[in-house]
């Protein structure tokens, strides 16, 4: 014992930092081949801060100078960082997050389909019930809340937490501070869902009283950040580099026009049904998926080849009636949490287009363009609120902050767009 507590006090503050994450992850149970991947690259760090005569212990300058060594230089790389580059920054960051706040979240390889304790798994299982037979919450919410809720309970069995009865403030506090690397909004949805586990642990007794009023409440301000907006040419530029030669091409160029010319969610694109398409109208007939309510748009000539090309000639023989279905075996429907970022991002790769780091440039920012768009033409603010499916002109009014150069022409027609 001595001889272990001189070897603790021989350690530098960097070493010792190390040595105490080392342990922590070993509580959240991650695997050994992981562990080593950490333990290499952390080591590899204590070299290079002796090597560089930094004071011996964590800091950003050593963090950020020895990524630059490894030819990691956020601000200024052109091309995204190679496999091995993610990994390290990675294990970077998070030292650098428990560096600060003494714990980690659950990053990278914390594999989500770990079981639960017993206990745990049986209460969560009823907290569910409940939500979905008293408060009749939507599946998409009901999914979120398990989410939020598996990964709490993770969080407590990490912790040797044995039964909920134990959950106070101190654990409460902890686990807020774990998840101190997401936005603003994220933290917003996890309080909040927390609070109403929380609330229904006191209802059944579990705990002696309410805790939830200990989650902080996060105010997001919603309308603060500018949304990401493409340029005309940069939109055509991405449609026109789509190989549509090959199934999944053709797949995805259906999937671009449709949030680039309708301003479809990725969630609507995901659930559009075989059944939502209605040709001899010439409109798409749909119930939208984040609010249940109906929404109907014009099913364009363009799209309507597009469309055409896809489903005869692109799209696997299936019986699915999702129109979009993955390009390998087993040819699923996509799974409820893609948002198909990647099919944007590889496309405007593809096309030579580079945006700012700020902001967000996935499918949704196609949505954004069209609003932007349509509100530089003088469209009335309730007709774009249609056109997007939104129930009130209130989230619509975020696109008056845009203020892009006179664009050219709408991406559809305004009188064309109906709700039911």
């Amino acid at each position: 014992m001595a001889a272990t507590n001189e070897s603790a006090q021989s350690r530098t503050a960097l070493e010792q930092v190390i040595q105490d994450a080392l342990c922590e992850l070993e509580r959240c149970r991650y695997s050994p081949p992981t562990l080593g991947k950490y333990r290499s690259d952390w080591k590899k760090l204590v070299i290079f801060a002796k090597e560089g005569e930094f004071p011996p212990c964590f800091s950003d300058d050593l963090a950020e100078t020895f990524l630059q060594s490894h030819g990691i230089r956020l601000a200024e790389m052109a091309e995204p960082p190679n496999s091995r580059q993610r990994h390290l920054l990675s294990h970077v960051r998070g030292l650098a997050e428990f560096a600060r706040h003494g714990c980690f979240r659950f990053i990278g390889h914390r594999r989500h389909q770990d079981s639960l304790p017993a206990p745990f798994e049986s209460i969560l299982e009823e907290y569910l019930r409940f939500l979905t037979r008293e408060l009749r919450i939507r599946s998409t919410s009901l999914r979120v809340r398990s989410c939020h809720g598996r990964a709490f309970l993770h969080f407590l069995d990490a912790r040797g937490v044995r039964t909920l009865g134990e959950i106070n403030g101190r654990i409460l506090s902890e686990f807020h501070c774990s998840q101190v690397h997401l936005q603003p909004v994220s933290l917003a949805g996890i309080a909040s869902a927390l609070r109403g586990f929380l609330r229904f642990l006191f209802m059944r007794g579990v705990l002696p009283e309410d805790l939830s009023p200990l989650i902080p409440r996060i105010r997001i301000w919603r309308h603060d950040r500018l949304p990401s907006v493409w340029t005309p040419e940069q939109v055509e530029a991405i449609l026109a580099v789509v190989d549509r030669s090959s199934p999944l091409g053709k797949r995805n160029y259906v999937i671009v026009l449709l949030a680039c010319r309708l301003g479809l969610r990725a969630g609507d694109i995901r659930t559009l049904r075989l059944e939502d398409l209605h040709w001899d109208e010439a409109r798409i007939v749909m119930r939208q998926s984040k609010t249940q309510e109906p929404l109907v748009l014009p099913l364009t000539q363009e799209i309507g080849e597009a469309l055409i090309d896809y489903l005869q000639h692109g799209r696997p023989k299936s019986d699915h009636r999702e129109v979009f279905l993955g390009a390998h075996a087993p040819y699923a429907p996509f799974g409820s949490h893609y948002n198909m970022y990647n099919i944007v991002t590889n496309y405007r790769r593809l096309a030579g287009i580079k945006v700012p780091r700020e902001g967000h440039w996935g499918l949704h920012s196609l949505r954004h363009t069209l609003a932007s768009r349509l509100l530089q033409q003088g469209t009335p603010l309730p007709v774009i609120s249609e056109i997007l499916g939104h129930r009130t002109t209130e989230s619509t009014q975020v696109y008056i902050k845009v203020d892009l150069p006179a664009l050219r022409s709408a991406a559809l027609d305004p009188e064309e767009v109906f709700r039911e």
